[in-house]
């Protein structure tokens, strides 16, 4: 099992752990650094800056959204902090949200996995560089429909015709997209005990590529909570919140995947009496609805030494990369253990 740590979305000031990555990850052994955008800070930077001061691991992004940028420029973000990092970029990429697509960035949602074929098409058009960039898709149309203008050729050469290219992905139709045409999937909220039910997925789009098993390097990366307390019970509570909220408000009305992931794991009625606690009598209520036990699924959670022998069912399942997110110094605790 690789680890990774995810730089999560800060509100102001640099957190420590963007430091550490690069004063003590990368000596202590950990594989990559992810950040992640919304409507807040941008992703590509901090990677930048971390590209300075190490010399080995992996800069990704996860995940990159893309109503924030055409596919072109996406891919000269992407192309530049390959040079910078010698080598060390990896592109996640990801619809994000309607609410965040419409009320942010001002773009339509429009259909996702569409969307989605387009604009990697774009970008590894961009970056491979063969050719002046010509598209004519329903989304994307570069140059853009009805213009004199003719395609143009990146005047930046890759340092890497091919840049990793992996898709944030959680729904069934998305895994098996990754699957199809890109290199690996990003995915939040996984259960090592639903491994079997992501291998299916990731089977079908291995298929349309013309695979009778897994794509060769093919990567699967799970960002994962992290939290360390005396007690599992103790560990979970900051999580309760968060997993009600994905319940009940992320998404729209029948199409909240987040929902459908707690769904298969066996917490239908659960899931049902949350979101209808939430809209009846608020947060606090529905998270405290929310068991041990379905933590415990989807994150790492109690005394460090409980933690570390979880790591045993993540090992065993699909994954090949734990992206570790939570409080930094529950983070830093569980990948010395993990990596001593």
């Amino acid at each position: 099992m690789k680890f990774g740590v995810q730089i999560s979305r800060w509100r102001t000031g640099v957190p420590d752990i963007v430091r550490w990555v690069a004063d003590e990850g990368e000596a202590m052994g950990i594989d990559s650094a992810w950040t992640s955008e919304s409507y807040g800070g941008e992703a590509f930077i901090p990677l930048a800056w971390m590209a300075g001061k190490t010399s080995r691991i992996r800069l990704a992004t996860g995940i990159v959204a893309m109503p924030a940028r055409t596919p072109t420029a996406t891919a000269m973000a992407v192309m530049t902090l390959d040079h910078i990092s010698e080598g060390r970029a990896v592109l996640g990429l990801g619809v994000s949200g309607q609410k965040v697509a419409e009320g942010w960035y001002g773009q339509p949602f429009g259909k996702p996995l569409a969307r989605t074929r387009e604009y990697v098409d774009i970008v590894r058009q961009a970056v491979r560089r063969s050719e002046p960039v010509g598209y004519d898709g329903a989304y994307y149309q570069v140059p853009a429909r009805d213009s004199t203008a003719r395609g143009l050729l990146c005047y930046m050469h890759p340092l890497r015709q091919e840049v990793p290219i992996l898709l944030g992905s959680q729904g069934p139709k998305n895994i098996a997209l990754s699957a199809e045409i890109a290199d690996g999937m990003v995915t939040g909220l996984f259960a090592p005990k639903a491994s079997a039910w992501y291998e299916e997925q990731l089977d079908v789009g291995f298929a349309r590529a013309g695979f009778s098993g897994r794509k060769p390097g093919f990567e699967v990366a799970a960002i994962v909570d992290v939290r360390c307390g005396r007690s599992l019970s103790q560990a979970a509570d900051p999580l309760r919140p968060t997993m009600a909220f994905y319940i009940a408000k992320m998404g729209l009305p029948g199409r909240n995947y987040y929902y459908d992931t707690f769904v298969r794991l066996g917490y239908q009625e659960l899931c049902e009496r949350v979101a209808r606690t939430y809209a009846e009598d608020g947060a606090d209520a529905a998270a405290a609805l929310i068991p041990d036990e379905m933590v415990e699924a989807i994150a790492l959670v109690g005394p460090e030494e409980k933690i570390l022998a979880d790591l045993k069912a993540w090992d065993d399942s699909v994954v090949d990369l734990m992206v570790l997110r939570g409080p930094d110094e529950d983070v830093k605790a569980v990948l010395r253990g993990a990596l001593s």
